[in-house]
């Protein structure tokens, strides 16, 4: 049986013996790796509420490039697996997995993901490095139960393929084989049916690739400063200036990095500062800019942008890109979107917060996060937001909403209530050219990773206009 791309699905993956433990140095079987223990205490840091990004560059920060890289793909992919993992933790756990520690529970589902996801991993260190991480966390008991679930686990892999593990309806097998939230499978399926909801689950179990803009320089001259220092560069879906690469061991460490040449952007975010289409020379407002990519791109035509957000921590992270891409023309405002203290704009950017559905690729912890009742709470903040945003617009001005949700309460439901409520506002469509005809839709921005192999995005245009 073989994934979508032609390669062996993890749960059979072929084990080879690897004296490094699969991080990078010999270790002795009593002494747990670096990276282990620092993929333990990230999914802790999950628990307690600290998003995957924050939790994990402050967790291996002090590991080397190689650990680096190889905790990544354990922490990652166990948190794209955990449905299926968890499954498989269900029937070997007397009691279900409810009965556990979860510091437990965290140790269990790495050690599965290793034994039955990652070929560079024998599954006799798979399972005496997690034996030992319970036993020192947990105490001996819980080293024990460790031992014994992952031996059972290593045996019976072969029939430990989601297809073969009973399961209650049809919704209930998608969401198991793509590890999604039952509920969340629900309404894909409702919306979009079996066929096109299977893409979208499998696109987000893929690795997101780092595409960068050239900032400064034209596309060709960026590839070839990262060329010379070995990096892979390829095209990306809908943008030809976009560069996706791959190979690299930092991009800290890139002189094209330390040199200003780019910044990092999906093309789905940039595409919402295409379909914006602003006017040349102008003075534009993005309301929530951190971490900076869509101020940079507007950058490109305002005569001055004004980034502002609510965190003076998070506007650090936009004021230290503009420094080292020796950006001009943007100024950093610390404001609340909810109730910006910012003057008349002729251009206004509501990049509002979302429930982030079209990036679950990007934040594996997403999925597992979401509750049904977050769409609505989510709805609500955005409102508020958008109608706040439309109170600092001048008169025939601009104001350009977007999201990374895919979600129609927070896309379209959210514009057509705007409408409604303001009769001097109306939808107007970005320039013909202004983006690819693909991603459009009645005149809004529809980006969806299933069909155009980007991340998810969302936006409208909306004018102020005067009533005849």
């Amino acid at each position: 049986m073989l994934t979508s791309d032609g390669s062996p699905p993890c749960y059979l993956s072929l084990m080879t013996q690897d004296r490094t433990q699969g991080t990078g140095s010999t270790v002795a079987k009593s002494q747990v790796t670096d990276g282990r223990r620092a993929a333990a205490d990230i999914l802790g840091d999950l628990r307690d509420g600290t998003l995957l990004d924050t939790a994990f560059d402050e967790r291996v920060a002090a590991l080397d490039a190689r650990d680096r890289r190889w905790t990544r793909e354990l922490v990652f992919g166990t948190l794209r697996r955990r449905a299926w993992i968890d499954a498989i933790l269900e029937r070997s756990v007397h009691g279900g997995l409810g009965r556990l520690d979860p510091q437990l529970t965290d140790i269990l589902r790495l050690g599965v993901y290793q034994l039955l996801c990652m070929g560079s991993v024998p599954p006799y260190a798979a399972i005496a490095q997690s034996v030992e991480l319970a036993k020192t966390r947990r105490g001996v008991g819980a080293g024990r139960l460790a031992n014994a679930v992952l031996r059972r686990t290593d045996r019976e892999r072969v029939a430990l393929a989601p297809e073969l593990l009973p399961v209650a309806d049809d919704i209930d097998a998608l969401a198991l084989r793509e590890s999604h939230p039952r509920w969340l499978v629900a309404r894909w399926l409702a919306r979009w049916g079996s066929l096109e909801t299977a893409r979208l689950l499998n696109a987000n179990n893929q690795e997101a690739p780092i595409v960068v803009r050239p900032y400064g320089v034209v596309r060709e001259q960026l590839e070839a400063a990262l060329e010379r220092s070995g990096v892979t560069c390829d095209d990306v879906p809908l943008l030809p200036d976009s560069i996706r690469i791959s190979g690299h061991a930092s991009l800290q460490e890139l002189g094209a990095y330390r040199q200003g040449m780019f910044f990092v952007q999906d093309p789905a975010a940039t595409l919402v500062t295409r379909y914006a289409a602003i006017p040349s020379g102008s003075v534009v407002v993005d309301l929530c800019a951190a971490p900076g990519g869509k101020a940079l791109e507007l950058a490109r035509d305002a005569r001055m942008v004004v980034a502002c957000d609510r965190s003076e921590l998070r506007l650090m992270r936009v004021r230290e890109n503009v420094a080292r891409l020796g950006a001009g023309g943007v100024s950093l405002v610390v404001t609340d979107a909810r109730e910006p203290a910012i003057g008349q704009a002729r251009v206004v950017l509501l990049d509002a917060p979302c429930t982030g559905t079209g990036t679950f690729r990007r934040h594996p912890d997403a999925r597992w996060r979401l509750k049904v009742s977050d769409l609505a709470v989510m709805a609500a903040i955005q409102r508020g937001m958008l109608d706040s945003a439309a109170a600092i617009v001048a008169p025939n001005g601009l104001l350009v909403y977007s999201t990374c949700s895919l979600e129609p309460e927070e896309n379209d439901a959210q514009i057509d209530a705007f409408l409604d409520r303001h009769r001097d506002w109306l939808l107007e469509p970005p320039p013909p050219g202004a983006v690819p005809d693909g991603v459009l839709d009645h005149g809004r921005l529809r980006v969806l990773p299933q069909r155009h192999g980007v991340d998810g995005a969302f936006a409208a245009r909306l004018r102020r206009v005067s009533l005849p």
